[in-house]
C-alpha cells in the first residue's frame, strides 16, 4: 500500500464479495541465463543419459529437446553417456545435471563422490522418468532423486493433479493436466521429505499401486544443492509435446538458479481460497474495488482501494501460503491480524501488511512489515521472481512473532510491541491497491499451529530459531 494522507476516512460501502468472471493475461517469457556482462558465457547444463538396465528409445529425443530447450531458454547444453565426465573439476562447469532415463549402476564409487561434492557445494539434479530407476544402493542418490521406482502399469492416459501452480515447472498448467505416458509406482512415498508439485489421480487410470496419494513431480534442496524430478518423459512423443517441453524447461530453469521457488516440504494446510468460486463464499470485499476471478482460478485486482478478507474466522498462530504475480511496477499487500470490518482502513490502523512492491521505500517494498520494518533486501532480490512471473510467501505468525518467507527463504523477522495491536488473533485479507495496479493471486492456503506463550518461547532459548 502507498499510502497518500487521506483526508479521511474511505468510506465503508461494501461491494460484497465482488468477484467477476475475467481473465488474467499469460506467463511472462522465460528469463535468460545468460549473464550479461562481455566475454561471460550462458550457464551449462550437463545431460547424462547412461543406461546399465534397460534402454529407453526416448532417450535421443530427449537428449535433443533439452538442447532445444537450451537454446530458446539462455543455457547451453552438453550430452554425454560417458560416467568419466563426474569428476570435481568438470562438474564445476555446469549449474545442473539431467539424469535423462538413466537406469541402474551408472557410476562408480569415485564419481559418486564427486557428484555428492558437486551437489553439496550448490550443484543442481534433474531427474527425467528412468532416473528413479537409477543406484538403488547409494543413498545419497537415493535422497536427492526424492523416491526410486517399484513398477509401471502399461502406457496409458491419466490426469495429472497439480498441487503446486507457482513452481516454473507447473506454472503454466491447469489445476489438472491430462497427457499419456508410462506412469511409475514409486517404493516409498517423498511427500514428506520433497515439495510434491504434481501426482497423479490413481482413479483416472489402471496400475497406480500408492493408495491414492501418489506424487509424480517434485522439487527440494537437499544437502546444499537443488534436485527436481518428473516422472514424466516415457515416450517420444513427450518430448514434442509443448506442456511437457514446459515442464522441463521449467524444472531447469529452477535448478539452474533461474527462478525461484518455494521448495520445503508442505503438508497439512488447508485451503481458504483453491480457485473455485465457492471458496470465496466465506470472503467479503472491504472498500472500493473487487477482484476478477479467471478460469484458471486466479484472482486479479480491479480498482480500489480496498481489500478483500476472509470473514469466516480469525486465526492466531498459523502458517498463511500464498502465490502472487505482478504485471509490471504494481502495488498489493496481504494483511493479517486485523478486527472484522468491511472498513480497508481497520485493516491499516489495527493490523500489519506484508507489502508486494518491489521498488518502493525499504520499508514498504516486497517483503516489508509495511511502515514497521523492512525485509532483508540482499536476500528479497535474490529469492524474488521478476514481474510476470510467480512468487509464493509464507506468512508464519507465533505470538507476536511474525516471519515472512518469499520462496522459501526467510525474509524478515518482526515482533509486534505495539500495545494498539496484537497478532494473536485476527483476520487474514489480501489488498487492491487502485485502477493503476494488477497484482494476482492464488491457492490461499492455511496451517493452523499450536499457541505458543510467551514462557515456552523464553524456555526454547538458543534452540527455538531452528526450523526458520
Amino acid at each position: 500500500m502507498r499510502r497518500t494522507a487521506p483526508t479521511g476516512r474511505l468510506a465503508t460501502a461494501v461491494v460484497g464479495a465482488a468477484v467477476l468472471l475475467g481473465c488474467v493475461s499469460g506467463p511472462a517469457a522465460s528469463q535468460s541465463s545468460r549473464d550479461p556482462r562481455p566475454g561471460t558465457e550462458a550457464k551449462r547444463v550437463l545431460v547424462f543419459s547412461k543406461t546399465a538396465g534397460f534402454r529407453h528409445d526416448s532417450i535421443p529425443d530427449g537428449v535433443a529437446a533439452v538442447k532445444q530447450l537450451g537454446e530458446t531458454g539462455g543455457f547451453t547444453v552438453d550430452a554425454t553417456e560417458d560416467a568419466a565426465a563426474f569428476t570435481a573439476a568438470n562438474l564445476r562447469r555446469y549449474a545442473a545435471v539431467v539424469f535423462l532415463s538413466t537406469t541402474g549402476d551408472v557410476l562408480d564409487a569415485t564419481q559418486q563422490q564427486a557428484f555428492e561434492g558437486y551437489i553439496r557445494q550448490g550443484g543442481a539434479y534433474v531427474g527425467v522418468h528412468a532416473a528413479a530407476d537409477t543406484e538403488y544402493d547409494w543413498e545419497f542418490y537415493g535422497g536427492v532423486a526424492g523416491a526410486y521406482f517399484q513398477s509401471h502399469p502399461a502406457i496409458q492416459p491419466a490426469t495429472v493433479d497439480v498441487e503446486d501452480r507457482a513452481h516454473p515447472a507447473t506454472t503454466g498448467l491447469a489445476q489438472t493436466w491430462n497427457r499419456t505416458d508410462e506412469w511409475y509406482n514409486y517404493r516409498s512415498n517423498p511427500r514428506d521429505r520433497v515439495h510434491v508439485l504434481a501426482s497423479l489421480d490413481e482413479s483416472s487410470y489402471t496400475g497406480g499401486t500408492m493408495n491414492g496419494d501418489h506424487p509424480i513431480a517434485w522439487c527440494q534442496t537437499y544437502q546444499g544443492g537443488r534436485a527436481f524430478y518428473t516422472g514424466g518423459g516415457h515416450t517420444k512423443e513427450s518430448y514434442a509435446e509443448p506442456a511437457f517441453r514446459q515442464h522441463l524447461l521449467g524444472g531447469i530453469r529452477w535448478a539452474i538458479g533461474d527462478a525461484q521457488a518455494d521448495c520445503r516440504p508442505e503438508n497439512g494446510y488447508r485451503p481458504l481460497f483453491d480457485g473455485t468460486r465457492a471458496s470465496l463464499d466465506d470472503w467479503r470485499q472491504a472498500g472500493p474495488g473487487s477482484f476478477t476471478l479467471s478460469d484458471d482460478g486466479t484472482l486479479t485486482t480491479t480498482g480500489g482501494m480496498g481489500m478483500l478478507w476472509y470473514a469466516g474466522s480469525g486465526f492466531g498462530s498459523y502458517s498463511l501460503k500464498l502465490d502472487w504475480r505482478m504485471a509490471g511496477d504494481d502495488n498489493s499487500g496481504v494483511f493479517v491480524g486485523f478486527p472484522p470490518s468491511d472498513d480497508p482502513w481497520s485493516a491499516v490502523n489495527n493490523g500489519y501488511e506484508i507489502q508486494i512492491d518491489a521498488t518502493d521505500a525499504a520499508d514498504r517494498t516486497t517483503g516489508a512489515v509495511y511502515g514497521f520494518k523492512s525485509a532483508d533486501l540482499k536476500k528479497r532480490d535474490r529469492a524474488l521472481n521478476p514481474p510476470g512471473q510467480w512468487n509464493t510467501y509464507e506468512i508464519r505468525v507465533e505470538g507476536e512473532r511474525l516471519r515472512v518467507y518469499l520462496n522459501g527463504v526467510k525474509i524478515n523477522d518482526f515482533t509486534n510491541t505495539d500495545p494498539a495491536r496484537s497478532l494473536t488473533d485476527g483476520h487474514l485479507g489480501i489488498q487492491n491497491h487502485g485502477a493503476d495496479d494488477e497484482v494476482s493471486f492464488r491457492d490461499i492456503r492455511i496451517k493452523e499451529l499450536p499457541a505458543k506463550t510467551a514462557k515456552s518461547a523464553t524456555s526454547a532459548g538458543p534452540m527455538a530459531s531452528q526450523g526458520d
